[in-house]
């Protein structure tokens, strides 16, 4: 796997960087792993060229389809809640841009990321191929599904909102697995810490937040 790195920071490196410390680590990200993928995968790869300039500020942007890529912040705390440590097999439901699973595919072994839209997914992927990340496997699909074939997995992200947790997600979480997911109303949700043990899900709420609704059987 190839990325930017910080001994060849590309033009866009001081905004990134300043993204890190303000954004990142000013506000209670700690997972050093976490702040140098960030550091280095270059997010303004993942917007359109009428964005690039804002790749870096501290809101959603658009992708098209109707949908966003998230806030940074957001994206770094539910990274840092999932702990990774560079061994775990993840199931990313939602790859939008393909920005967030090049995160996790520096932070883990392998990524298997399920989208709703080709296209996005198709952007993705020729992103990914160009920046040399190669432990991911994005499939066309119902992300409230996930993907069942690869399953079980260490770690699922979810990044649409459901109004529960839908079951298939559960099914596919291996035990003492953690997943992430944003919970509630389409226009007001938690994003939730999930952790399984013994086959019983726990649940702790992380934080407020706003995203897309995730569109399936067991979302909306």
């Amino acid at each position: 796997m190839s990325v930017l790195s910080t001994t060849n920071p590309d033009a866009y490196f001081d905004d990134r960087y300043r993204m890190v410390q303000a954004q990142l680590r000013g506000r209670g990200i700690r997972d050093e792993r976490v702040l140098k993928a960030m550091l280095q995968i270059p997010r303004h790869q993942f917007v359109a060229d009428e964005f690039k300039a804002q790749a870096y500020e501290d809101h959603p942007i658009p992708i098209g389809e109707g949908q966003t890529i998230s806030q940074p912040f957001i994206v770094a705390d539910g990274l840092q809640a999932l702990a990774l440590q560079g061994t775990e097999s993840v199931l990313e439901v939602g790859t939008g841009s393909g920005y967030q699973t090049a995160l996790l595919a520096m932070l883990s072994r392998m990524v298997y990321s399920i989208e709703r839209h080709a296209a996005l997914a198709k952007a993705a992927e020729t992103i990914l191929r160009g920046l040399e990340i190669n432990n991911v496997k994005i499939v066309v699909g119902d992300g409230s599904n996930g993907i069942a074939e690869f399953s079980p997995y260490d770690v699922i992200l979810v990044s649409a909102a459901a109004p529960a947790i839908p079951q298939a997600l559960l099914d596919q979480l291996g035990e003492n697995g953690r997943m992430v997911i944003p919970i509630g109303p389409q226009h007001s949700q938690e994003l939730l810490l999930v952790r399984k043990r013994a086959g019983d899900a726990t649940v702790e709420v992380m934080e407020g937040c706003r995203f897309v609704p995730l569109v399936g059987a067991g979302g909306y």
